[in-house]
């Protein structure tokens, strides 16, 4: 009897929580029901930057109380042997490797980490820590997706990059020093201060290779090893500075002589600094649940404590064909969910009960679903489907499933429930313990066709966009 009184408690918060969501939802426009398709789906990208090298591309999180955190997400795209130039951030970062190798400088503590990511890997990077990305794959492009915490940004824009060695701006963060400065803060004469903190850079993501033109990053990595020492200590030496300002030194002097480097030497994470490991979604994570029909994993800050800073979680499900993930609400967090392989649908529900949307939904596509709203996934019939994302809360994720053998439903069978639905409680329990399988159900007849992918969505007179067919999309 506890069990139930306890479950009807959570039920009527969850009751209570749509209910408020809902009145959110209509009062953002003053009172005007926004599109499903504005709601739900992130289709707008903006093109932060675009070099010969990479290029990097942001969904920007919507906006309106309805969502309990905003978030924004990113696509990064690096060719060969490139540099994501050092930098620091606003806003704290996830990055997900989809694809590829890299090796990843950072501060940490005050001293230089590397670490070499590969496929699966996650990584959080803190805001205003500085870092920097080099491809290391051999002729493999570099793909990355990304969350961006604005809830520590200036607030400017979805995010500001403050470039160390320049930038989309082709200049250095540096470079707003006054000459007379910055002879100070390096002890260097004008000529080379200037030399260094006023050349035409490559932008945010360049090539570090013989292959390409020249940069100034390049011709540094053609000198010898003693001529980069030598030139690392002018860059960096202050022979007046006091102590914390000596500590800040070294570590700057670190990172640049770790990116001045070998780019393509092997990394073997010997030099970690204490830094938190990375944490690989294919190999270090265990199913959450498993049978035949899928696979669901959802990795929390108990397991990987650096998600507990920006407070956010991570997710990732594969479907078999035609299967589905049972209609669920999450009471606790919104879902950012990157469609990575396959195509299927979507189903939302509103709070009170009417279908918000149904879309037909494939690689590339990218979706938000607010906390307390009902929603599945459906798999086509001809092969799986995976997604991957980013949940609001690194607290340990407990969906409510409303249906299947491990719903809701089920666990408050009795008069109460049956009374709510109007039927004997016979005829409802019949119908709840139908379904033997929990979470991931076989659905075959409610899965879409094979030429799902060429499907509108129902709902909506278009589309969803997706950036399959842009360049940064080939991550997938």
């Amino acid at each position: 009897m506890g069990n139930k009184t306890t479950l009807l408690l959570l039920l009527f918060v969850l009751c209570h929580g749509v209910a408020t969501t809902t009145m959110a939802f209509h009062d953002d426009e003053g009172g005007d029901k926004k599109s499903p398709k504005s709601l739900f789906l992130m289709s707008n990208s903006t093109r932060v930057f675009k070099t010969d090298a990479g290029e990097m591309r942001v969904l920007k999180s919507h906006g309106g109380r309805i969502f309990y955190r905003h978030m924004h997400i990113g696509f990064i795209s690096m060719e060969p042997k490139s540099l994501f130039v050092p930098q620091y951030l606003d806003s704290n970062l996830i990055i997900f490797i989809r694809r590829g190798e890299a090796k990843l400088g950072f501060i940490y503590d005050d001293e230089l980490a590397e670490r070499r990511l590969k496929t699966g890997d996650l990584y959080m990077i803190p805001s205003g820590s500085a870092f920097y990305l080099v491809n290391i794959g051999e002729g493999q492009r570099l793909h990355v997706i990304c969350s961006i915490d604005p809830s520590t940004s200036l607030g400017l824009e979805t995010f500001q990059s403050f470039y160390i060695g320049g930038g989309a701006n082709s200049h250095s963060v540096l470079s707003g020093f006054e000459p007379a400065i910055l002879e100070t803060a390096f002890n260097e004469s004008r000529t080379v201060v200037e030399e260094i903190f006023s050349k035409e850079l490559d932008g945010p993501i360049m090539f570090v290779d013989d292959s390409h033109a020249p940069s100034l990053w390049t011709k540094f990595l053609q000198l010898k090893k003693d001529d980069k020492e030598q030139q690392l200590k002018k860059m960096m030496q202050d022979q007046e500075e006091d102590e914390e300002e000596k500590q800040t030194s070294r570590s700057w002097r670190k990172l640049l002589e770790t990116v001045f480097g070998k780019v393509n030497e092997k990394i073997e994470n010997k030099d970690t600094a204490g830094s938190p490991a990375s944490y690989n979604l294919y190999d270090d994570k265990k199913a959450d649940f498993k049978n035949a029909y899928g696979w669901s994993k959802a990795l929390h800050g108990g397991e990987y404590p650096p998600l507990s800073e920006p407070d956010i979680g991570v997710l990732l499900v594969k479907l078999s064909a035609g299967s589905m993930l049972a209609p669920h609400v999450n009471p606790i967090s919104d879902e950012y969910t990157i469609v990575l392989s396959g195509y299927g649908e979507l189903h939302i529900g509103y709070p009170n009960g009417s279908r918000a949307m149904k879309t037909k939904i494939k690689q590339g596509d990218v979706f938000v679903v607010p906390r307390y709203f009902p929603f599945c996934q459906v798999a086509s019939r001809d092969g799986p489907l995976e997604f991957f994302g980013f949940s609001t809360s690194a607290r340990k994720n407990k969906p409510q499933f409303l249906a299947g053998a491990a719903s809701l439903l089920r666990t408050l069978m009795g008069p109460e429930l049956s009374a709510a639905f109007g039927v004997s409680e016979d005829t409802l329990r019949r119908a709840v313990d139908a379904q033997h399988e929990a979470v991931i159900l076989p659905s075959a007849w409610a899965a879409p066709p094979e030429n799902a992918g060429k499907l509108k969505m129902e709902e909506e007179p278009n589309a969803i966009r997706s950036f399959a067919n842009d360049v940064v999309m080939d991550v997938f």
